[in-house]
């Protein structure tokens, strides 16, 4: 089903877009196609307001929402999208074999705080991560939250096998969850508040990062794209800067236009921003995240470290080097074109 879902996802692209961003000809040059996920962070704010269409009026940019990063690593396989919002546990997999998808992680648009969780079913007799064996668990394969479940269970000394993990996208799981069909999820905001008012939090990633097992959500670039308008990536990253501003210095206002995306309160926009871990544009560049054109950040080896967990549940075929992953970390005019 999850094939035929994906298939129809592709399909309903392709109908809507008109070829690769970077093509060959004229028409298609001035065309951006950015895929969004709705969860609280700032790319929700340069969507709302309309930032990215503001720096570049002579670009056609078309935004498509995407539930799961599993399901934005296949329209990239596709050539269906240009930019992407997407987690890092999907980028590690995205550039590992055998999908070597050539594209590069250009943002930080947050790091996992208590925005994703692994809950418990009130009723489901569950009170911690061990008490998950023989118990259907829902989660979005391929995700941020999937990896940071196969983490938490191998923290807790539970065996992939020991459990039944059933793949769901976030609205998919509160179905199930209200049928009572899972004893517990991991998801992320805002599907994941909805989860909480009927369940336990037994692991939140927040916890899992400081475990050594961090997760982010990024801001990734085709590299074919890159290198055809490095000047619409420019300009993509600093109103992505811009939104991080915004959150950091004027949180109501960030709260306004995240609420109108999610389509919920500026009061409930801003209890869930508020559960992120949002960096300073001036951290992006840090030897701690992207780095720079002189040397590239520790983030290439965070990747590189997903991908080895990944590899070792037998969920890629390989991992790829430290070398390979730093050129996929696209560092270009850092630190100085995230200034504005």
């Amino acid at each position: 089903m999850k094939k035929l879902i994906a298939a129809a996802l592709l399909l309903a692209l392709a109908g809507c877009g008109n070829g690769a961003a970077s093509g060959t000809n004229k028409a298609e040059a001035k065309t951006i196609r950015l895929a969004y996920q709705a969860f609280p962070s700032g790319d929700l704010i340069v969507k709302n307001q309309g930032l990215l269409e503001k720096a570049l009026p002579d670009y056609k940019i078309t935004w498509t929402k995407f539930d799961s990063g599993a399901s934005i690593n296949t329209a990239f396989v596709a050539k269906s999208v240009d930019i992407a919002a997407i987690g890092s546990s999907p980028v590690a997999r995205g550039l590992s074999a055998p999908l070597n998808i050539p594209y590069q992680v250009a943002f930080v648009l947050d790091v996992a705080g208590d925005n994703e969780a692994l809950v418990a079913r009130n009723g489901s007799g569950v009170a911690d991560v061990a008490g998950l064996r023989g118990k259907k668990i829902g989660v979005p394969f391929a995700s941020t939250a999937h990896y940071s479940l196969l983490a938490a269970l191998d923290q807790a000394g539970v065996k992939e096998s020991e459990v039944t993990v059933v793949d769901l996208e976030p609205q998919d799981i509160l179905a199930a969850w209200t049928r009572g069909d899972l004893d517990a999820a991991y998801s992320w905001l805002p599907s994941l508040d909805d989860l909480r008012k009927t369940g336990k939090v037994l692991i939140a990633s927040r916890q899992l990062a400081t475990a050594g097992k961090p997760t982010l959500d990024l801001g990734v670039v085709s590299t074919a794209f890159a290198q055809a308008h490095p000047e619409a990536v420019d300009a993509w990253r600093k109103v992505e800067a811009q939104a991080l501003d915004l959150i950091a210095t004027d949180r109501a206002a960030a709260a306004k236009a995240v609420g109108q995306e999610l389509n919920i309160s500026p009061a409930d926009a801003e209890h869930q921003l508020s559960q992120g871990v949002f960096l300073k544009p001036a951290d992006l560049a840090s030897d701690e995240w992207l780095g720079t054109e002189a040397k590239v950040g520790k983030l290439a080896e965070n990747l590189v470290s997903a991908a080895q967990f990944l590899k070792d549940q037998q969920k890629i075929d390989a991992v790829p080097d430290l070398a390979t992953v730093q050129k996929s970390v696209y560092v270009k005019g850092l630190p100085d074109v995230l200034s504005h």
